[in-house]
């Protein structure tokens, strides 16, 4: 219970929203004689009195703003005051008194935490409220500098660990160009839900794999790195086609959160002679396919529904005849779900505009590039959803 001499055990004066004090000082004039001058500075203030430190831990309050602790109280000496308000407080101004004699003990209190310290015979009613207006706002500046060093350490941290699971494609071929672009939805991060990887494997078979996890958050970004690091798993053990997206099926299904989490993949098996392809799509867009003749989308069939709708389901392929000179776009429905005009850009407006960026000579990079500018400038805006985008050619001319 807070202890007070005759004034009673707590004083508030003035409105709710006042400053609120605690004033820790054993001797009853000095409190009375701090009282008096803290109520002609700022007469709406709030003060509660503690006459040991026992008492003033036990009345420390959130909606306390700022402690006036004395360094010499009959329960704790010095500096070990100090160390236990601000261990019990650490959010809260501290201002320490001091005598005369004692004066050197209130820097060291300055250094061990406290915002400032009083001379008890040097202090006056300006002096007083100036300092514990300063004492606040120093805690806050200091609360808020602390806050904003913890969230770019955590910043920082994230974004190393992101970095982390992004993609590294294992593709020593160097006859194959492979290019792509990676774009998250949400404010400030690195990975989204969309997925993508390529591998090449002892056999010379290239894999490349796309995939979109439903809906966008934290949670949908660590099912896709989980699904991406499964997929290449499996590809490293040999596996392909259906049986390898079964598999990935099954790991959907117990990574999920809800039964309504789907994803949509596509998955790309590139012959080791390069000229032939099969490819597998669940539920997912179809690829371009560029040639020496135009830019075309692969067929629509066969396909199969999205992962984790349909127990099994089955995911036929199709083959591809690829030719000497080829390339081959997957990406994910964030590129073409952006307005282009009343409608939607779609398959249809994609297929144009990667058309018109093909009859131009663009490759690689800028053809991504290109691709995306246009998309957002039809769309009026950068788009909103995640995006990936994948691209693998070769070149034989």
């Amino acid at each position: 219970m807070t202890a007070m001499h005759g004034r009673g055990a707590e004083r508030l004066l003035g409105v709710a929203a006042s400053p609120h004090l605690l004033l820790v000082e054993d001797d009853p004039a000095d409190a009375i004689l701090f009282e008096d001058l803290l109520t002609e500075a700022q007469p709406d203030v709030r003060i509660t009195v503690a006459t040991t430190l026992r008492e003033a831990l036990g009345a420390l309050r959130p909606e306390i703003q700022c402690v006036i602790v004395d360094l010499s109280l009959p329960d704790a000496h010095g500096l070990d005051a100090l160390r236990q308000v601000l261990a019990h407080a650490p959010g809260t101004a501290v201002l320490v008194l001091t005598g005369l004699a004692d004066a050197h003990v209130g820097v060291e209190a300055v250094a061990a935490g406290a915002q400032d310290y009083l001379v008890k015979q040097d202090v006056d009613s300006a002096l007083l409220s100036r300092a514990i207006s300063y004492a606040i706002e120093r805690k806050r500046a200091d609360e808020s500098e602390r806050q904003l060093v913890e969230a770019r350490a955590l910043s920082r941290e994230n974004a190393r660990l992101e970095r982390g699971l992004l993609p590294v494609p294992i593709l020593p071929d160097d006859t194959l160009r492979h290019h792509a672009r990676y774009r998250p939805g949400r404010y400030r991060a690195l990975l989204g839900g969309d997925f993508h990887d390529t591998v090449q494997t002892a056999d010379g078979a290239v894999h490349a794999v796309i995939g979109d996890v439903s809906g966008h958050g934290a949670d949908e970004a660590s099912l896709g790195v989980r699904l991406r690091m499964a997929w290449r798993t499996l590809v490293l053990a040999g596996h392909t086609g259906e049986r390898l997206l079964g598999t990935l099926d099954a790991v959907l299904q117990h990574e999920r959160w809800g039964d309504e989490i789907f994803t949509t993949v596509c998955m790309l098996t590139i012959a080791p002679d390069r000229r032939s392809a099969r490819l597998h799509r669940a539920g997912h867009p179809r690829p371009l396919l560029f040639g020496p003749d135009g830019v075309e989308p692969v067929p629509d069939e066969p396909r199969g529904p999205a992962l984790g709708l349909f127990p099994g389901a089955d995911w036929p392929g199709l083959d591809l005849e690829l030719g000497d000179s080829w390339g081959l776009l997957l990406y994910t429905d964030g590129l073409i779900e952006g307005h282009a005009g009343e409608e939607y850009l779609d398959l249809s407006g994609l297929t144009e505009l990667a058309r018109a960026a093909h009859g131009d000579g663009r490759q690689g990079d800028a053809l991504l590039d290109g691709l995306i500018a246009e998309a957002e400038r039809l769309n009026g805006g950068v788009l909103s959803d995640d995006m990936a985008i994948l691209m693998l050619s070769r070149d034989e001319s």
